[in-house]
């Protein structure tokens, strides 16, 4: 088959492979959104808040007031009063908390979607660390087996009189180190699914892969950063936020303004009836002392809460673009030198045809797996730190 054949097939299996990939962390993510409880909760925390904020918008509810009185002597007769009694603040308060009323039910919004980004992202660092650890499984599988195979064949020669002891030592040795470490990495695969059973609320989830998905373009970091502030659900809560507080400095001023009460007064006394209009006037003369000033001083907490966002984000945006750089750079860098290596199979035949001892086979054996490590491990900090970057779009 020609090369360019040869790469283009290979170039489709490995398109396939990260979009199968993909499509599974995205059946996961989904899942989870559905399914995890902290979620749940928060939606309905909310829904009870926006049905809370809209208590209390109409008039106070009107009373009714009646009394009896004994006149003395007899001759002063008895005296009937009886109160309808309707209070009402000033007119102009009522479309204020309502505006206000809405704005904190809008706030919901934001707050679930930094609630959500949370958990997606918990979710989705966890199945990058499960593909990583999948890949582990299977590097240290195949270096046990070679393992196994080695320490047979060493046994072998020693049993023709032909190895050395310390040959055999040195297998049982490696071999001994690849099983605890794949025991261990078989202890973190099962937490981590443990993890993930817990963010998709108690419902198992299987997730075997050993793909990462496909990345995201990545833009300039000027670009990343409009893209990220644009859609922050936590710089949209705390502009809310401010915007809550103007609206509750407007209906403090209001505050200032009377309230009224109308109503029916009856009254009888010594077979005389008198009935009319009651009306009444509530001077908020000093209950609503220092109402502004505290709403003021909130507002300016809003102010800088948000400015201290958007200063504090704005790094922690450029640490992010900076370290993704940085292991992307590293990656590609333990590939190359990866590359020019000396691979296992060139090894295995090297010491079948006797160019190297075991000595050096044993040495080489342990650079190159070393490398590979580290590439399989720089790979999936890269991973991490674009999911970190790019959280946004979850």
């Amino acid at each position: 088959m020609p090369h360019k054949s040869i790469f283009l097939c290979l170039g489709l299996w490995l398109t396939n492979l990260q979009a199968a990939a993909q499509s599974t962390l995205n059946a996961v993510l989904s899942s989870v959104e559905n399914n995890n409880k902290g979620l749940a909760v928060e939606r309905q925390f909310w829904e009870a808040r926006k049905l809370d904020y809209q208590t209390g918008l109409t008039m106070p509810n009107p009373s009714m007031q009646g009394q009896y009185l004994f006149g003395s002597p007899v001759t002063a007769g008895n005296q009937v009063d009886f109160f309808v009694l309707q209070p009402f603040n000033f007119p102009t308060t009522y479309g204020m908390r309502r505006k206000l009323a809405a704005a904190q039910g809008a706030v919901s919004v934001s707050h679930i979607n930094t609630r959500r980004i949370a958990v997606l992202l918990d979710a989705k660092l966890t199945c990058l660390e499960m593909v990583y650890r999948n890949k582990l499984a299977a590097q240290y599988e195949a270096r046990r087996q070679q393992f196994e195979q080695l320490l047979a064949n060493v046994q072998k020669q020693l049993a023709a009189g032909a190895g050395r002891v310390q040959d055999a030592n040195k297998a049982r040795l490696q071999l001994l180190e690849i099983s605890q470490l794949k025991q261990e990495n078989e202890v973190e695969l099962q937490k981590l699914l443990v993890h993930l059973t817990e963010l998709n609320g108690g419902e198992v989830i299987v997730f075997r892969d050993t793909v990462y998905p496909l990345l995201p373009v990545i833009g300039s970091f000027e670009e990343v950063e409009a893209a990220y502030e644009a859609v922050d659900p936590l710089r949209k809560t705390l502009e809310k936020q401010q915007q809550i507080a103007a609206q509750e400095l407007d209906l403090a001023k209001a505050w200032r303004l009377p309230s009224f009460e109308v109503g029916y007064h009856y009254q009888a006394i010594l077979g005389q009836r008198f009935n009319g209009l009651h009306i009444g006037l509530n001077l908020p003369l000093w209950e609503q002392k220092y109402r502004t000033e505290a709403r003021q001083a909130e507002l300016l907490l809003a102010n800088l809460a948000l400015e201290d966002h958007l200063n504090e984000h704005f790094f922690e945006i450029k640490e992010l673009y900076a370290r993704q750089e940085m292991l992307r750079q590293s990656m590609e860098d333990y590939r190359q030198a990866l590359a020019s290596a000396s691979s296992i199979a060139s090894l295995d035949q090297a010491l079948r045809l006797g160019e190297i001892s075991t000595f050096e086979y044993f040495m080489e054996m342990s650079f190159y797996q070393n490398a590979l490590l580290h590439v399989l491990k720089t790979e999936w900090d890269y991973q991490v730190a674009v999911a970190e970057l790019m959280q946004f779009l979850l």
